[in-house]
């Protein structure tokens, strides 16, 4: 179990994962421009996906709104499938999703996952991964809003429990329901121990 101790991890960019699909409950979009805002009023850049759409555009007009920084990174591919948000700071176009990855890590001091799906999942998990091997040691913070991500942290506790996730990488992922209490724990994050220390620039 690894020791939590009174530490400050600055936050001063975090990418942003969440889906670029616009459900019909309005509170998944009202939630993604909010944590937009709430970011740019604590002077937190957001780095995200780069798309106009759904909880993606949300979350970068809500922080663009609120006059704060907003980096896009999306892979050639997509800038138009995706309807590429030309709009914010700075939108950096990638040729592959592993370049994309790179990229949120590179720039970002932390990830924060909101609702979404496949897509979302594939960003999560890959920060979780990266941080086991050595290839970051930045907080992974997932956004539990209206309880949507109960199923996947009861799922992840069953992998720790059937022993193929080891007990010290089982507190990567820091999950809250609200947004303030996982900037919290999130400023406070002490790296776990990973199985080996791989470089950024080998992936």
């Amino acid at each position: 179990m690894t020791t939590q101790t009174a530490a400050t991890h600055p936050l001063n960019r975090v990418a942003v994962y969440c889906g670029a699909a616009t459900p019909a409950d309005p509170r998944w979009v009202e939630l993604a421009r909010e944590v937009g805002d709430t970011l740019a009023r604590r002077g937190i850049g957001v780095v995200y996906g780069g798309g106009r759409r759904g909880l993606m555009g949300a979350v970068a007009d809500g922080a663009l709104a609120a006059g704060g920084e907003v980096i896009g990174v999306i892979p050639d591919a997509l800038a138009e499938a995706e309807l590429a948000h030309t709009g914010v700071s700075q939108l950096i176009q990638v040729q592959t999703m592993h370049e994309r990855k790179a990229c949120f890590t590179q720039l970002s001091d932390g990830f924060i996952t909101l609702p979404g799906g496949v897509g979302t999942m594939d960003e999560l998990w890959e920060a979780v991964s990266w941080s086991q091997l050595g290839y970051h040691a930045l907080p992974v913070g997932l956004l539990n809003a209206y309880g949507y991500y109960d199923k996947l942290l009861e799922f992840a506790a069953h992998m720790t429990a059937a022993e193929f996730v080891r007990p010290q990488h089982a507190e990567i992922i820091l999950a809250e329901a609200t947004l303030e209490a996982l900037l919290a724990r999130m400023a406070a994050h002490v790296p776990v121990m990973p199985l080996v220390k791989m470089p950024l620039d080998t992936i």
